[in-house]
């Protein structure tokens, strides 16, 4: 079954109501096996691309993750760039912000990350937090002493949606995915880190705490996605019930993107073209050398 990414994305402009989005898609495969070669054919691909990506040197990618805990955020992003260059590729998780963030716009501190061109930026929660938590919990907004909040989310939406145009400009191709995740499967993922003792790590208490604020923040996401999907910056809401559905998804969706840009491998010009047929003819005549004398 082929994979279609406009299935998930949100359309510039549109009034998201997730309750009209599903939390699990139809399978892409019949079996285990089946799944293992499509990821492994989307990740061969991917690391092609980057590559690619890389000795073109005109574009860089940007990818959002955004949800609720336990969505797998961090199993997709390890499954989906399982076969990416670690030198090409940059991974950015954004708690909470420090003292001397804090005193800057809220912006500044992703800003710092953002790839450079020819690398895969991928931000693990990212600038979108300041429109998502911080408008769940008000209280935060004190912290950063914001001058005034009339009418500071329709700003920050603005701020948001205004970098991402300037990047897009620049050649930064920015992909965002919701990991839509129900709240059933979020309550069963946090018994399953409560009952093996090798997950009890990923559990917090403030995560049971936070679910009490389930309807406030599918309100925060909804205005967010609603606000600041548009065509050159789009959000992605992938299924996140099923993990290995939702990886083939998020690596079906970067491929597309990618394999729209128009990248190609630099081409030597004359004085370059004239050094590699020497070192050619060079190489070609040791080889010879050491056959006579091997003889």
């Amino acid at each position: 079954m082929k994979i279609d990414p406009k299935d998930y994305q949100v359309s510039e402009g549109k009034e998201v109501e997730l309750k009209k989005w599903p939390t699990l898609a139809k399978p892409f495969y019949d079996s285990k096996e089946d799944y293992q070669k499509a990821q492994a054919k989307h990740v061969e691909k991917l690391s092609e691309l980057q590559s690619l990506l890389y000795a073109d040197n005109h574009y860089s990618m940007l990818l959002i993750f955004q949800a609720m805990d336990a969505a797998g955020k961090d199993g997709a992003i390890k499954h989906v760039m399982s076969g990416v260059n670690p030198q090409g590729c940059q991974v950015f998780s954004f708690k909470h912000p420090s003292d001397q963030e804090l005193q800057h716009d809220f912006l500044w501190r992703t800003t710092r990350d953002l790839p450079e061109r020819g690398k895969i930026g991928i931000f693990n929660r990212s600038y979108y937090e300041e429109v998502l938590i911080a408008k769940v919990h008000p209280e935060i907004l004190k912290a950063e002493q914001v001058a005034d909040g009339k009418n500071i989310w329709k700003d920050r939406y603005q701020s948001i949606v205004n970098l991402e145009n300037h990047l897009h400009l620049n050649g930064t191709r920015i992909i965002k995915f919701f990991l839509h995740l129900s709240k059933e499967e979020q309550r069963k993922r946090f018994l399953s880190r409560l009952e093996k003792p090798e997950k009890n790590w990923k559990f917090s208490l403030n995560d049971i705490q936070e679910r009490e604020y389930w309807k406030d923040y599918r309100k925060a996401y909804e205005a967010c996605l609603s606000a600041t999907s548009t065509e050159s910056a789009p959000w992605y809401i992938v299924p996140a019930d099923h993990k290995p559905d939702s990886r083939l998804i998020i690596s079906a969706i970067i491929l597309e993107t990618m394999e729209k840009l128009k990248m190609s491998y630099p081409q030597p010009d004359k004085t370059r073209a004239k050094e590699l047929e020497e070192a050619l003819r060079l190489l070609k005549k040791q080889d010879e050398k050491k056959e006579r004398l091997d003889e």
